[in-house]
């Protein structure tokens, strides 16, 4: 009797409001480095680029300010953090 009169009400407000119950949260830390991309995997920035540039060769500094890209291991556990990316 519950479920039914919940199910009524929730058709009321929304058409799939009982199959989007709960909501799932991203990671707070995973939004802010990673950016998802068309194919499916996620890409991001390397770190230590932007100061304490003297004591870096050319080609670290060069290699440090290409994008990583998420490897195959990595992109499901990716999909669980963000899973609306």
């Amino acid at each position: 009797m519950f479920l039914s009169r919940l199910v009524t009400t929730a058709k009321q407000f929304s058409t799939s409001a009982i199959t989007s119950f709960p909501k799932l949260k991203t990671h707070s830390g995973t939004k802010k480095r990673w950016r998802a991309i068309s194919n499916g995997k996620f890409k991001r920035a390397h770190a230590a680029h932007a100061h304490l540039n003297v004591t870096k060769r050319p080609g670290r500094k060069n290699s440090l300010c290409q994008t990583a890209y998420s490897s195959g291991a990595q992109t499901p556990t990716l999909k669980k953090l963000m899973p609306y990316a």
